[in-house]
């Protein structure tokens, strides 16, 4: 989910919003849609919260909807909106209505029942992922209340935990973190619900974890790979000596790869290190269960 206090670059709310980098400079000029604040070179910096307004503009536009009409509407009508859209699917709509209520119950029968019927990297594809999005908007806005956000972490990232643990089988061997300071989880346990179906046995050790523990973890469980991940560009920048020194120090023959919105600006110094970086190799290690 969103941070509320952090700044994404105009990239970087261009693949969160799927619209172009040139649509949201036009949105900014002719319709001030947003006025993400300048940085001291020059750039964009958008906020959480105008990053979750962009994306339901970009939802609303998509059923064909005028985003000039759309900019005069209030923010709140906008949100609305596009949130009763992604609610309104006959297998999201349920679990959006149990967090909205703060029903914990309503919500783990929900995962108990929708988990094993869809199987567990469907189940993440499907309903983790989009209800995640829809979350993560809504508390951006302000139009969700913190306790709705926190339940709904507290039983999906559980959930996903033990499914993970119980689908471990006899592939390679995947050791997977969050680097220090890195909280939010919904993200790296919906990737890595991807890899069972791939063969691959999952060792999750957690989210905030020291990069040398990593290190001291692999060598003790040769993996075949280390992933790790990050939401935030300032994170995985405290972090790089450590990735860089991780990289060279990792057991022979065991890959490393730093996936997450935190580590897309630091692509060219990991990649130098020897890291893989982001969905799309990660995606391709587990095709291949090999090499990415």
């Amino acid at each position: 989910m969103h941070a509320p206090d952090r700044g994404y670059e105009i990239h970087q709310v261009a693949a969160l919003t799927g619209l172009t980098a040139a649509r949201l400079r036009a949105w900014e000029r002719r319709y001030a849609v947003v006025r993400p604040r300048r940085q001291a070179n020059g750039y964009r910096a958008y906020s959480a919260d105008q990053v979750a307004l962009l994306r339901a503009f970009a939802l609303l536009v998509a059923r064909g909807e005028r985003i000039g009409d759309l900019a005069e509407e209030p923010r709140e009508a906008v949100v609305a909106r596009a949130a009763a859209g992604k609610s309104d699917d006959s297998t999201l709509g349920p679990f959006v209505d149990a967090v909205r209520a703060l029903d914990r119950d309503r919500l783990e029968a929900l995962v108990t029942r929708q988990l094993p019927r869809k199987g567990l990297a469907v189940f993440a594809r499907e309903v983790v992922v989009p209800l995640a999005q829809l979350i993560g908007d809504e508390w951006a806005l302000g139009t969700l209340p913190v306790a709705a956000e926190h339940l709904a972490s507290e039983v999906v990232v559980h959930a996903l935990k033990g499914a993970l643990r119980a689908g471990r089988g006899g592939g390679s061997l995947l050791l997977a973190a969050c680097l220090p300071g890195e909280r939010h989880e919904w993200g790296v346990l919906a990737a890595l619900a991807q890899a069972p179906a791939s063969g691959w046995r999952v060792h999750y050790l957690g989210a905030d974890l020291p990069v040398a523990e990593v290190l001291e973890a692999a060598w003790r469980l040769t993996p075949r790979a280390v992933a790790l991940s990050v939401s935030d560009r300032d994170l995985c920048a405290r972090q790089l000596p450590e990735l860089v020194a991780l990289a060279r120090a990792l057991p022979t023959g065991t890959l490393g790869i730093v996936g997450g919105a935190g580590a897309v600006p630091h692509r060219a110094a990991l990649g130098r290190a020897g890291l893989l970086v982001g969905e799309r190799p990660f995606l391709r290690l587990l095709r291949s269960g090999i090499r990415a």
